[in-house]
């Protein structure tokens, strides 16, 4: 079904008032056989149909740049746009969409910059997480505040990166060797991604950057460079993105939490040249296959933006299953799921059956229930009390078949990345 095309300008509640008003004036200067209402109320009627011709006559277009500063949990984003002529800025109207997991810390201010518009936002994010701001949705209003039209926005949307700062040392792990013949990898990659190996024959699809230009002169065809990439191991990132008992709104924080730290964890082991791979499985599984770079970063930042909450939770075996055919066993596993519900825990046996041993990193939600509870202090304590009794069973559960760490201060990560340094890691198959 084709959508129809949006109206080309809107009349404002103004407009609205003023034709109501004309009307009754009409009304009441043929009920009394008065012209004297009839004239004053022509040009309240005249008006907002005038109004659409006169001023800007197509729709505006604006320029958006922007950029996100801030540490930690605190967030300035800046966005400043530009109309194209004949449109002024102090007409322009911008609202921003606020990102899911993001609270305000004030109302935007908007200033003008000479020919641009300039607007502030004060945010903040109580828990790690990755997201994206949308552009700004802007409309031009007439000076009066008869009309609106809507606005063409140009840019490129930001991006919210928060996650704890420890997992950069995740990448320096050692990894169990996952591959036929490590040490002898064939690659493209040049400078520290991998050492020269020997020239070869170049083929017609080797990239002018592998060609040794010199030997292709000397021998008079082209010959291109080759070389091997010494890797350790190779690293799934598995999320579990489907839904729980808790709830919509604490399921929806869960999976941010998780996304930020898939989202440093990636960055981190990719830094050492590692290869890794993301999974995400709501109702299906989801894949992004190993590979390594700067092109696969890009990828995984891509895939996790888009990550969101599955609307049917499908079974735990179907993950595993799905996962044997795309990766090979004994690969580094690293899940991270809630384990709020039966279903969440027993994903965990259902991959070392499979020939996969995760540890799993489980963002803990008491902290969340804790802050949207309205109960009274007694209460809260008992249903605080109630709740860490079933997470520390919930985690007993899960250690039978994997390492678990119940994530509690989302903020630090440090536990984590020396639980992944201990060489108990490796007899567990690690």
């Amino acid at each position: 079904m084709i959508e129809p095309p949006p109206p080309s300008f809107r009349w404002r509640p103004l407009s609205y008032l003023l034709v109501a008003f004309a009307v009754v004036l009409f009304a009441l200067g043929v009920a009394e056989r008065n012209p004297v209402p009839i004239l004053t109320g022509f040009p309240l009627l005249l008006a907002p149909i005038v109004a659409p011709l006169i001023g800007v006559r197509r729709t505006p277009v604006v320029a958006v740049t922007g950029q996100v500063d801030g540490a930690g949990g605190t967030i300035d984003v800046v966005f400043r746009l530009t109309p194209e002529p004949p449109v002024a800025p102090g007409d322009l109207r911008v609202v921003v969409p606020t990102p899911d997991g993001v609270d305000e810390r004030g109302p935007p201010r908007a200033a003008l910059e000479g020919k641009r518009l300039r607007v502030d936002l004060a945010w903040s994010v109580p828990q790690p997480t990755v997201t994206s701001v949308p552009l700004p949705q802007v409309r031009w209003e007439d000076a009066v505040g008869l009309i609106e039209r809507p606005v063409e926005v140009s840019g490129e949307p930001l991006a919210i990166e928060r996650y704890p700062p420890e997992l950069h040392r995740a990448g320096v792990v050692r990894l169990e060797h996952t591959i036929a013949l490590p040490g002898e990898t064939r690659s493209r990659a040049i400078g520290s991604t991998g050492e020269f190996f020997g020239i070869r024959e170049a083929t017609l699809h080797d990239p002018p950057r592998v060609i040794n230009w010199l030997a292709s002169a000397r021998a008079g065809r082209r010959l291109a460079n080759e070389y091997a990439l010494d890797r350790t191991g190779d690293v799934l990132l598995l999320l579990d993105a489907r839904p729980t008992p808790l709830g919509p709104t604490i399921d929806a924080r869960l999976l941010g939490i998780s996304r930020a730290a898939a989202y440093g964890l990636a960055d981190a082991f990719l830094q050492e040249k590692t290869r890794v791979a993301l999974g995400v499985y709501g109702e299906f599984l989801t894949i992004l296959p190993l590979a390594t770079g700067r092109t696969q970063r890009l990828r995984v930042h891509q895939m996790l933006f888009q990550t969101s909450l599955a609307a049917v939770a499908g079974p735990a075996e179907r993950c595993a299953v799905t996962l044997r055919r795309y990766y090979a066993r004994g690969m580094t596993t690293i899940l991270l799921s809630p384990l709020a519900d039966e279903e969440s825990i027993l994903l965990v046996p259902h991959l070392r059956r499979r020939g996969f041993h995760p540890v799993v990193l489980s963002p803990s939600f008491l902290p969340l229930a804790a802050l949207t509870s309205d109960l009274g202090a007694e209460d809260e304590a008992i249903v605080g009390r109630v709740g860490r009794l079933l997470r520390r069973e919930q985690i007993a559960r899960t250690w039978r078949d994997a390492p678990a760490i119940d994530w509690v201060d989302f903020w630090s990560l440090g536990g984590f990345v020396d639980f992944l340094n201990r060489p108990t890691l490796r007899e567990r198959g690690i």
